[in-house]
């Protein structure tokens, strides 16, 4: 793995990871982890794009490696940064992967890119996450811990062996709340936010924080073509579906790479 990238400051070896180094690909994707998550969650997307594809998982602030660091917990900030790494890369053909809080980061990011007019997406693929005009009074962030790690379990996706070893998961909470309250005060209206490029939405049939209309909605948020596609499972459903998850980002990586 290489965590290194074109940037001044060199702080791209914080934020980007290549697992699988494919930098001389002609496409590229940039994967946005969800709350709590970090860059190694899509390891095995790298691993099955690596030979086409120059695929980059971020890793925020305040977990892992980065532990140390504060967590940023206001997402326009976090979309900021985020801009400034990708707008350092070299310019190719390229295709946004969110999930959950990673979905509307990958959205503001995208809406940055598109104003500064550079390295813009081609395509945002939004996955268990409602649309960014889609609000609920949501206060997970403002819990005690247990309640923190019933939401986790409530979602189904966390590791087991994570909430069950008390120690590493003592050490995971600050990310996952600062990430919550970060996702939690987020507001967009339809009219502040809309992308010039295609959007795919993917979500759970049975995902308890999205419904179907939630996720439809983020219709209002793109010029561009639309797409829905509904799959069985909570809000963790890419991990039973992966090989139709990989197929949607197949598709438009092709699509990204011959338009």
């Amino acid at each position: 793995m290489t965590i290194t990238g074109h940037s001044t400051d060199n702080s791209a070896a914080l934020w980007l990871r290549r697992y699988h180094p494919a930098t001389d690909s002609g496409v590229r994707l940039v994967c946005f982890p969800h709350a709590g998550g970090s860059a190694s969650f899509f390891h095995p997307v790298s691993a099955t794009f690596s030979a086409r594809a120059d695929v980059i998982a971020l890793q925020y602030p305040g977990r892992q490696d980065r532990r140390r660091e504060p967590c940023v917990t206001d997402l326009g900030t976090l979309a900021d940064h985020v801009t400034e790494q990708l707008l350092a890369l070299d310019d190719k053909p390229t295709v946004f992967f969110g999930h959950s809080m990673g979905a509307v980061l990958a959205f503001e990011t995208a809406w940055r890119l598109e104003q500064k007019g550079v390295n813009a997406p081609r395509a945002v693929i939004a996955s268990g996450r409602r649309a960014p005009s889609s609000t609920r009074p949501e206060t997970v962030h403002q819990r005690d811990d247990d309640g923190i790690i019933a939401e986790l379990r409530l979602l189904n996706g966390t590791d087991p062996g994570v909430l069950g070893d008390d120690e590493i998961l003592r050490m995971a909470l600050p990310a996952i709340r600062g990430d919550y309250r970060a996702v939690e005060t987020y507001r967009c209206e339809p009219e502040d936010r809309a992308l010039q490029c295609p959007v795919t939405v993917l979500t759970g049939a049975a995902d308890p924080r999205t419904t179907l209309d939630e996720a439809a909605a983020w219709e209002r948020h793109t010029h561009g073509a639309f797409r829905l596609e509904v799959f069985p499972g909570g809000h963790f459903f890419l991990a039973g579906q992966q090989a139709a998850v990989n197929a949607e980002i197949s598709r438009e990586l092709e699509k990204a790479r011959t338009s």
